[in-house]
């Protein structure tokens, strides 16, 4: 059964993803990248990121499905480009922008953040609780806010060739983002550069919408694991017939049980494959 490593976004930490491990069904890690978390203070750049993720790869064995959310999601694509053989697979989420002329933008944000970090975590806290009410928006902030290093993680994701990290990695990738998602922007392009890609868009979600609903989000994750639990997973070439990815359509659109405070449901979630 293949293990997941989980990647968190900027300025929170590995405990974000605490209600989806808990409804996995698989072994899985969730890790602190440099600067956040457990490793609050430590300078960030892209490769002490990836090597944090490959570290948490072998701490389950050497090889492991990475699912990562913005930040996460372009260390997570990094980490295949740099280490392809011990990604087994790739989900990376909402995180399909490149900087372009739009960099600015984030780097001001991050700069301002920076100049007093723990008013920004206070408001980082405030706005994540209100974007994901209850136990979802509760493990956003419960590993602490690191809003110093903003700028260290924009640069790092400015600086990286992230479609040639796809081209180079030959596994299995899945492209994952809310419908309403901004860091939808380039999703055909990532889409493009990969070898062996799928996109998969989640109706009425945003950046952060897919994590409200942890269940589904875990029983969807499970199932595109479960596709490389076979004798030829995670092997590029699989198929591109356009049809929904098992779990995209079915599993994914189910009303989670229990947990009534969260959305419920990641609803007729579709799949789209690679050109190539």
């Amino acid at each position: 059964m293949t293990p997941v490593v989980f990647v968190h976004g900027i300025r929170v930490s590995a405990t974000m993803w605490g209600p989806v491990t808990a409804r996995l069904d698989r072994p899985a890690v969730a890790v602190d990248l440099p600067g956040h978390g457990t490793r609050r203070g430590e300078p960030f750049t892209m490769e002490a990121a990836t090597s944090a993720v490959a570290a948490a790869i072998d701490e389950v064995g050497g090889r492991a499905f990475v699912a990562g959310l913005s930040l996460g999601g372009y260390v997570g694509i990094a980490t295949a480009g740099r280490f392809p053989g011990r990604v087994a697979g790739l989900a990376a989420l909402g995180c399909t922008a490149l900087p372009g002329r739009y960099a600015w933008i984030y780097r001001s944000l991050a700069s301002l953040a920076a100049r007093d970090p723990s008013l920004a975590d206070r408001i980082s806290a405030y706005g994540l609780r209100r974007a994901l009410p209850g136990p979802a928006g509760e493990a956003m902030v419960a590993g602490g806010l690191s809003c110093e290093v903003m700028p260290q993680a924009v640069a790092a994701v400015a600086g990286h060739d992230q479609l040639a990290a796809l081209a180079a990695y030959p596994g299995r990738v899945w492209l994952v983002n809310g419908a309403r998602d901004p860091f939808r922007a380039n999703e055909r392009d990532f889409l493009r550069a990969c070898r062996d890609g799928r996109l998969i868009l989640v109706p009425r979600r945003g950046h952060l919408g897919v994590l409200a609903a942890p269940g589904p989000l875990a029983r969807l994750l499970g199932d595109l694991c479960a596709q490389l639990d076979g004798p030829a997973g995670g092997r590029a070439g699989g198929d591109r017939t356009g049809r929904p990815e098992s779990g995209a359509e079915g599993r994914a659109g189910q009303t989670e049980s229990g947990g009534g405070d969260q959305a419920g449901r990641l609803e007729s979630a579709v799949a789209t494959p690679s050109p190539r």
